[in-house]
């Protein structure tokens, strides 16, 4: 176990990291009137690069983790992120919607392998009983961006041009490698961890439906965040220079929310799931109805981040809960999901937007988005109790000698 003092620096290097990530995933929506404008393409189309994104994020959250399985982790982070600098680079030079599209799509890839990895290593340095908030705590990573990195971007990329976001998100990355390098302590491979043992989470009935869980109940708020900037503008009648305080607002919620999460994964993971769920249908539904008033907008969407965060930790949780041998390939894959409901909201908002049914519609499309994950959830909760009923871990399995269930979460 690392002293405390290099735990801390390593923890710091992956919430680095989470804060390039978050960044570059979510100033695209920002910046979708600019960059539909640069690259001669309407909004709506123009969104599909979000969903570009996102692709990459599926493809490779599992891809990637299980190509990975056998290497160190911290190597296999650096690497990870890397490639992601790579793929921003491309994006901020990609002269054209197509070019700029695929460049979306390869800065996706190493996204959801750097998060599982990182809840991984987190869960290694934490003490005993506290993985819910070492999960929390890289997670972190995603709403500091959302309120420096994405603001900061967005105002840079309106002010001077939209691939200039995209070049700051490369410049944390390359920040992120070295930071990685000096602080995250070397472990060995564990020689348990093969292609195989990795592909056995593919088998288990509980991981497809808590991705099913994240895939479409967490749909339902990027159907509405994804087009938060004209929304802002053509709904509540704001600036183009009120966006980076909505955006804001959500990143600095989203941090609260994480930090709470964390504390409520250690409580309960399920319940906590549920809360996340309902919690944000009816948020939606709300946003949908008060968009045209900035102040009930804003407050609407600041309790949508809180419960975003706390879906987001807890499925990570209950995945690391039902993944058994297969770690790696689950903690990713929850980012693939989380990404599909990515692609899925903005697909769904912007079918709903061409048909005319104007920006709240995108809210109403998240609530049955929310419902129907919280369906998904339900009959995994069946299948639970009929089958494993009591206590499982959440600590995940790694080198010998490490007690994998040492830190444990009520199912109920």
């Amino acid at each position: 176990m690392p002293q405390p003092r290099h735990a801390t620096l390593a923890t710091i290097a992956l919430i680095l990291g989470g804060v390039a990530i978050g960044t570059t995933e979510f100033v695209t929506m920002g910046l979708l009137p600019e960059i539909a404008s640069g690259v001669g393409v309407d909004i709506p189309t123009a969104g599909h690069t979000i969903s570009a994104y996102a692709a990459g994020v599926v493809i490779g959250a599992p891809l990637l983790a299980v190509l990975g399985a056998t290497w160190p982790r911290k190597a296999l982070l650096i690497g990870l992120m890397v490639a992601f600098t790579i793929g921003n680079l491309l994006s901020a030079i990609a002269p054209d919607y197509g070019l700029l599209v695929g460049a979306r799509l390869l800065a996706g890839l190493p996204h959801g392998a750097f998060f599982g990895v990182a809840a991984l290593v987190a869960v290694d340095l934490a003490q005993r009983g506290q993985a819910g908030r070492a999960v929390g705590r890289v997670m972190l990573g995603i709403p500091i961006a959302n309120v420096l990195g994405v603001p900061g971007a967005t105002w840079l990329g309106q002010a001077y041009g939209w691939r200039t976001a995209y070049v700051l998100v490369a410049v944390i990355g390359v920040a992120t490698v070295a930071l990685i390098a000096y602080a995250v302590p070397h472990l060995p491979a564990d020689p348990t961890r093969t292609v195989r043992s990795e592909l056995s989470a593919l088998t288990s009935l509980q991981v497809w439906l808590t991705l099913g869980v994240g895939a479409v109940g967490f749909g339902g708020m990027f159907a509405m965040y994804s087009y938060i900037a004209p929304t802002v503008t053509d709904v509540t009648g704001l600036p183009a220079s009120a966006v980076p305080l909505f955006l804001l607002v959500f990143g600095v919620s989203g941090f609260i929310g994480n930090i709470v999460a964390g504390r409520m994964g250690d409580w309960s993971v399920i319940r906590s799931i549920v809360i996340g769920l309902v919690g944000m249908g009816v948020a939606l539904g709300v946003f949908a109805a008060v968009a045209s008033y900035a102040v009930p907008a804003l407050v609407v969407l600041a309790l949508t981040a809180v419960l975003a965060s706390v879906l987001v930790i807890n499925l990570q949780l209950r995945l690391m809960q039902v993944a058994g041998s297969a770690q790696t390939l689950a903690a990713a894959s929850n980012h693939a999901a989380l990404n599909l409901a990515n692609a899925l909201g903005a697909w769904l908002g912007g079918l709903v937007i061409a048909a005319g049914y104007g920006y709240r519609a995108p809210s109403v499309v998240g609530v049955g988005l929310a419902v129907l994950g919280l369906v998904i959830l339900g009959i995994s909760l069946l299948i639970h109790r009929r089958d494993h009923p009591g206590r499982v871990s959440i600590r995940p399995g790694g080198p010998a000698g490490r007690d994998a269930s040492s830190s444990v979460a009520q199912v109920s």
